[in-house]
């Protein structure tokens, strides 16, 4: 269960603790969504833990909660066509860097700034103190709140985008290689926020 046990030992040090993770790297349509998120000292989040085991409803819920208690959050997003200008990597480090920059100007916190970012990788060109926590949003609640609200945009984004391309389903899957994503591809090609350096040759052939 993530807890704030990293949070405390960097906050004793003077820090401010910014949770960092993304939504979104893996689906064949659809932005890179991440979120940073800035907790007090007190913070209580009751339910909120890594966001892909929460049911939709409560990830809602948490998402309502974790901008009301935070001090500052932020978010960013990279859309499909520039993910497959840069790669999605990168794409991901971006979106992670805007959504650093929107919760610092939110907090307008003058302490130093040190990143938990979720899974194995620093943040390139953060010129400031960051350590990647495998599993973090398991393990830190900074992190497990970033997590929350990159979920929840990024699936808002995806029931919108639903609205405007119908035929494939996104408000069920949100993108992802479902079943029912991939006939749709077979049957009417990509959509323009399907990411083209995702789908394979046969499902190129409409486009």
């Amino acid at each position: 269960m993530a807890d704030l046990r990293l949070e405390r030992v960097l906050w004793r040090h003077g820090y401010a603790v910014y949770g960092v993770d993304e939504a979104g790297r893996g689906p064949l349509a659809g932005p890179v969504v991440a979120a940073a998120c800035i907790l007090p000292v007190d913070a209580e989040l009751p339910g909120v833990n890594d966001s892909k085991k929460l049911s939709e409803r409560r990830r809602e819920a948490a998402y309502d909660l974790v901008r009301r208690v935070a001090l500052g959050w932020g978010v960013g997003v990279v859309d499909a066509a520039r993910i497959d200008q840069i790669n999605i990597l990168q794409a991901t480090f971006l979106a992670m860097s805007e959504a650093v920059q929107a919760a610092q100007a939110m907090a307008q916190d003058r302490a130093t700034p040190w990143l938990l970012i979720d899974g194995n990788a620093r943040l390139p060109h953060w010129a400031g103190t960051q350590r990647p926590v495998v599993g973090g949003d398991r393990k830190s609640l900074s992190i497990a709140a970033a997590s929350i609200l990159a979920k929840v945009t990024r699936d808002r984004m995806m029931i919108e985008y639903d609205l405007l391309y119908p035929a494939y389903g996104f408000a069920r899957h949100k993108g992802y290689a479902s079943k029912e994503h991939l006939e749709a591809l077979d049957r009417v090609g990509p959509s323009p926020i399907h990411r083209m350096s995702f789908i394979d040759h046969r499902q190129l052939r409409f486009f």
